[in-house]
């Protein structure tokens, strides 16, 4: 039951909704960004274990010589270092559900020793004698191809088999801009619960704008662009074209509003300095000139005022050419 490419959200959450109900393995698999923890967190909030933990381990990030004492605690002296008993991840989540994101990340060592727990519903703490019963629901995740690191000898097959009972494909929000309406009403509502403003949505012509970008950081980077916009709007309205620039008119823009050198390299490709020019330049007309402040172009680019100021000094870019403040910015 392998969503396709081009089935939208709802069609996705009738399989979630499906497996939700069961004890079933399921591995989510999906681009960087997708979602795939917020699927993995609904499926448990759905099931019979919801009232108990759900823990999510990233297989990418614990080094290899942590990965057992990690996964399944360790005795007290069982090596340097072991001061004190440990319960690992999967006696933690007893009970309850383990998320174990980039599974495709583990070791084929650990991959054996977690192979070996998921077949049995036993383990050993490392160090231990005493065999321990879990009772946990696994949900795995990844943005790997894993029938691909399977034929390269980078995961292991019986691992994959035992994972795979029910595999959910999260489309990349390129695939399914139908569903930006409706998730941008969401992240608004979180905007405005977390800034404490009131709740402004989104105009059709902007779900129009946003509909028109690639999203390469898939549902996480229209969580952020939705987040700056709720900012940048200060409850008045969500500023979505100042928070998010589209390639296609970025160079419209700062032709109309850059008079230092052409900052368009006359090649086909541009040099970096080229670039780095060209996107301060548009934050700051994204910004109408405005340096420093939670609406000035520092902050949109995450850089000192100072720095953002000595670089326009050595881009010859003044902020004279994005002068001219809207009435609102007029009025601050």
């Amino acid at each position: 039951m392998i969503i396709g490419q081009q089935q939208g959200l709802k069609a996705t959450m009738r399989q979630v909704d499906l497996v939700a109900q069961t004890d079933s393995t399921a591995l989510i698999l999906g681009e960087t960004g997708s979602g795939k923890e917020l699927i993995a967190r609904y499926i448990h909030q759905q099931s019979h274990r919801a009232s108990r933990n759900f823990i999510r381990v990233n297989c990418g990030a614990i080094p290899a010589e942590l990965i057992d004492s990690e996964l399944f605690g360790h005795e007290k002296g069982s090596f340097t270092g072991a001061a004190t008993q440990k319960r690992g991840w999967f006696e933690r989540a007893d009970g309850g559900t383990l998320f174990l994101d980039e599974i495709g990340e583990l070791s084929l060592a650990a991959q054996v020793r977690l192979l070996r727990v998921l077949q049995e519903g036993t383990l050993f703490r490392v160090g231990g004698e005493q065999e321990i019963n879990i009772d946990v629901r696994i949900i795995a995740a990844t943005h790997r191809n894993l029938a691909e690191a399977v034929t390269e000898g980078a995961f292991r097959d019986d691992l994959l088999f035992r994972i795979n009972v029910f595999p959910i494909t999260l489309p990349a929000l390129r695939h399914r801009s139908e569903d930006i309406a409706a998730l941008t009403a969401h992240f608004a509502q979180k905007a405005s619960d977390k800034l404490g403003l009131p709740l402004t949505l989104a105009t059709p012509q902007q779900i129009d704008y946003l509909k028109q970008y690639h999203w390469p950081g898939n549902v996480r980077e229209l969580q952020v662009i939705v987040e700056r916009a709720a900012i940048l709007g200060q409850g008045q309205y969500l500023a979505i074209e100042e928070s998010l620039i589209l390639p296609s008119a970025a160079p419209k823009a700062l032709s109309a509003t850059v008079t230092t050198t052409s900052i368009l390299p006359s090649s086909d490709f541009p040099t970096l300095d080229e670039v780095v020019k060209r996107h301060i330049a548009s934050a700051l007309n994204h910004c109408h000139g405005r340096v420093e402040g939670p609406f000035g172009a520092a902050k949109l680019l995450a850089l000192n005022p100072n720095t953002l100021r000595s670089k326009m000094r050595n881009y010859g870019i003044t902020r004279q050419n994005f002068s001219q403040l809207s009435p609102r910015e007029l009025a601050d």
